[in-house]
């Protein structure tokens, strides 16, 4: 089939662009407001963009409800720090309940039943039970288009300057991630496990 992603009219009952740019790496992304309530949210537009300097991109999406942007991006944009911690399967259920549309004033993190843990180079707590966790200074925000004036799209990059990475992932030097089994998202509702790596070497 073929469709013009710019009309949607590929005649199907949900659209299937985020089932086939997949799997999409979770940015579970941990935030304080000005007045330090804690904010962890799950976004499947999330990325690595560079090495030297280390940078991260997640796309927030549009409004929450009653207010124009999302938690996660008034709090980024006002503080200028962010967490990012690696979902996976072992926290699968608790990755999902932070997903849920609570009051501005919740702390999601304590809705899921999960433990702060205090970062060294930035305020917003990491989740403990996260095997790994990002530090990032918020860089910037690029404004994207959007059909709906009160849905803003953007993307916010940050600059990863503390990493945490649990001693038991490192095997000979290397970061074995499969023994973390990070989940990633893949389209509608459904989630995949990373429990299985392969190498290929460039050629020369």
């Amino acid at each position: 089939m073929f469709y013009d992603a710019r009309r949607n009219d590929h005649g199907l009952p949900l659209s299937p662009f985020k089932a086939l740019v997949v799997p999409r790496p979770i940015g579970w992304i941990t935030s304080l407001s000005p007045a330090g309530i804690v904010n962890l949210a799950p976004y499947s537009f999330f990325n690595a963009m560079s090495e030297d300097p280390t940078m991260v991109v997640f796309g927030p999406g549009g409004r929450k409800a009653d207010r124009a942007v999302k938690d996660s991006r008034a709090n980024i944009e006002a503080t200028g720090e962010f967490v990012l911690n690696l979902a996976t399967w072992d926290l699968r259920e608790q990755m999902n309940a932070t997903s849920a549309k609570l009051p501005f004033d919740s702390d999601e993190m304590q809705h899921a039943g999960l433990t702060t843990a205090p970062s060294r180079m930035v305020k917003p707590p990491r989740v403990a039970e996260s095997p790994v966790h990002l530090e990032c200074r918020y860089w910037k925000t690029v404004e994207l288009p959007t059909k709906d004036p009160l849905e803003p799209n953007a993307a916010i990059f940050g600059e990863v300057i503390g990493i945490h990475i649990r001693d038991d992932l490192i095997v000979d030097g290397r970061v074995d991630i499969t023994k973390a089994k990070p989940i990633a998202r893949l389209g509608y509702s459904e989630y995949a496990v990373v429990e299985k790596a392969f190498r290929m070497r460039r050629p020369e």
